[in-house]
């Protein structure tokens, strides 16, 4: 009998992810989905109705439908300092912790970098050559750089300046799923770690790999001084794309 318990609870789950997905097979709700997540806080329903032009009863029910499916969260709290309106506080939305996998038949690659992140972990880098850690960073780097390189050769832009290369990573780095936002100060906020659920197994490894696999790809872009500099954020990727440091 708990075999059987624990098979329809594993079922059950499987069915959520697929509803989930089909949640945003919706253009309208894919984007409101998106502009929730690239927000540094909770958002109200006029604030996704005003971002996507749509009124904000097509909107509520579009957000609505995301909370039910698992993929936001709901609340009515008023943002500290604000001061409260009278009668009920607006519903705001943020993205919950929801992650959605989906591969037919299933897959389970997590596993194996599970595996493979807990293998490097434990390497002894107190050896006087190089690593088989440094190894991995290099073919991080080598990684990105081939992906920047890419990217680069298909526009047939050549070498870029700052502003440019800042635009394109900003492109490239979103297709990649860190979800990428102007920080405000020439560079890049990075809302989303691609890599976020082996960041507990070993925090130090693998935003070092992101971090060079970022650096590769800004290189590969043809740029020499835009950086991926570490910047440890629990809520964010570690990592975030500067422009040069004015002289």
């Amino acid at each position: 009998m708990t075999e059987l318990i624990g098979g329809n609870l594993a079922i059950v789950k499987r069915e959520e992810r697929f509803l989930a997905v089909a949640a945003l097979g919706d253009k309208v709700r894919w984007d409101l989905y998106r502009f929730v997540r690239r927000q540094s806080g909770p958002v109200t329903r006029e604030d996704a109705a005003h971002a996507l032009r749509i009124s904000v009863k097509l909107a509520a029910f579009h957000l609505d439908k995301l909370v039910d499916r698992g993929l936001l969260r709901a609340d009515y709290e008023v943002p500290d300092g604000a001061r409260r309106r009278v009668g009920r506080a607006p519903k705001r939305y943020a993205p919950s912790d929801m992650e959605v996998t989906l591969s037919l038949p299933e897959r389970h690659y997590e596993f194996v970098a599970e595996i493979l992140v807990d293998t490097l972990a434990q390497v002894d880098t107190s050896e006087g050559h190089t690593s088989v850690v440094e190894r991995a960073r290099g073919i991080a780097w080598d990684r990105g750089k081939r992906l920047g390189g890419d990217a680069n050769d298909a526009g047939h832009l050549g070498r870029r300046g700052p502003e440019r290369t800042v635009a394109a990573a900003e492109d490239l780095l979103d297709q990649c799923g860190y979800e990428p936002v102007d920080d405000g100060a020439g560079g890049l906020l990075l809302r989303n770690c691609p890599f976020h659920s082996l960041v507990p197994r070993s925090p130090e490894l693998v935003c070092s790999l992101n971090a060079a696999f970022i650096d590769g790809v800004l290189r590969g872009l043809g740029n020499d001084t835009v950086r991926a500099e570490l910047q440890p954020d629990a809520r964010v990727c570690c990592v975030r794309v500067r422009p040069p440091r004015s002289r």
